[in-house]
């Protein structure tokens, strides 16, 4: 296990210098020798020579342990046989935060969507209640930068699947799997092995500690059958929408996608005996995230939603689901195993306008599901 003792007076190379290798370099180069590569050649030009170093070096040097971001794809970068020859000297920024803060309570959420939403409605309603919660990960600062911490503070943590599967000392006292549907498989390979990354959040943890999934997800199913785990799985069926319907009024979480992970929300937040009246009333003053599902007009004729932050069709559903009369722009970066999966009821209800690079990949998305008037070369269809 890597505690604090195993992090002092070592050789430490960080790879990458992006926000989550800045923090590990600040944290980290008081009590240790720190080095830094880049692949990024023109960026190294520009810094402290003394802390970073080339390829040629890299080998002259013993390291302990290697800090890599999670952005570096180790299969596909300038270190890759270097990092495969030393995989378990691999650590991560969230792996040394869990070593610096080992007794303070940790919830943390992944998942293909609304991982970000979901920490900041968990985060306004803990501090609702006043207590000394904190934000980091992908969402907030990096947990490395947070400062005051005392034993009663408490970590919520937005974690990516990069993040977790690097990771090897990574401990959360809750740990959430929002849903999952294939995402990052030109990282991960397959499904399979996308869920593996994500389900290792749970793999990870210790007796007496709550894990959330969903139910009836065949990908994560089929993944967690044969697992030896210790902690307390709670399956969520997402049966109490109705219930959640009469007591929210905040047009913003009315989707089926917000609904769904407010299941998870509710239930984390009844473990720390949180009232209905308490949590309620902090989701609906959500204001919600910016370009996630965010109404940015409305009148009794028309509503305007940014949801521009959604990289994937599984990530709209939600939306197009819940509304009529849709004008849908849509576009973007093709993503490996990504397919427009909407119930056919819901087709008749969009108009589709494609903008971008990929827009045949869209085209022939919405012409095997016959999307209402997708392929109309006139109104209501463009290509941009």
């Amino acid at each position: 296990m890597l505690g604090k003792e195993n992090l002092i007076n070592k050789q430490i190379l960080i790879y990458g210098l992006g926000l989550s290798g800045k923090s590990c370099h600040k944290y980290l180069s008081k009590n240790n020798n720190i080095k830094i590569f880049d692949d990024n050649s023109s960026f190294r030009k520009n810094k402290n020579k003394d802390y970073f170093i080339n390829k040629k070096q890299i080998n002259n040097i013993k390291f302990d342990y290697i800090v890599i971001s999670p952005g570096i794809d180790i299969k596909q970068c300038g270190l890759k046989d270097y990092l495969l020859k030393n995989r378990k000297k691999i650590i991560t920024e969230l792996d040394i935060f869990c070593t610096a803060y080992p007794e303070n309570i940790k919830i943390t959420i992944t998942g293909t969507n609304g991982k970000s939403t979901t920490c900041k409605m968990l985060h306004k309603i803990f501090k609702s209640k006043n207590l000394d919660v904190r934000l980091v990960g992908n969402i907030g600062n990096p947990p490395l930068l947070e400062k005051n911490i005392k034993k009663k503070t408490i970590f919520i943590v937005e974690a990516s699947s990069y993040q977790i599967s690097y990771s090897n000392y990574l401990k959360t006292d809750y740990a959430a799997i929002l849903n999952l549907s294939a995402d990052h498989l030109e990282r991960h390979g397959s499904i399979n092995e996308y869920a593996k990354a994500k389900l290792k959040l749970i793999y990870n943890q210790d007796k007496n500690k709550q894990s959330y999934i969903e139910r009836n997800n065949n990908i994560i199913n089929r993944n967690i059958l044969y697992q030896n785990i210790k902690s307390k799985i709670n399956k969520l069926n997402f049966k109490k929408e109705n219930f959640f319907r009469k007591k929210i009024s905040n047009l913003y979480l009315l989707d089926k996608n917000n609904l769904n992970n407010i299941h998870f929300i509710y239930s984390i937040c009844k473990k720390f005996g949180f009232s209905d009246t308490k949590i309620f009333k902090t989701l609906n003053n959500f204001k919600g995230l910016r370009f996630r599902k965010q109404i940015i007009y409305k009148n009794s004729r028309l509503k305007i939603i940014n949801d521009s932050k959604s990289t994937s069709f599984s990530s709209t559903v939600g939306l197009l689901s819940s509304y009529k009369n849709i004008y849908w722009i849509v576009g973007g970066m093709y993503k490996k195993g990504d397919n427009f999966n909407l119930n056919k009821k819901y087709h008749k209800n969009i108009s589709a306008y494609i903008i971008g690079l990929n827009k045949n990949y869209f085209i022939k998305q919405f012409k095997k599901k016959k999307i209402w008037n997708a392929l109309d070369r006139n109104f209501p269809f463009y290509m941009c």
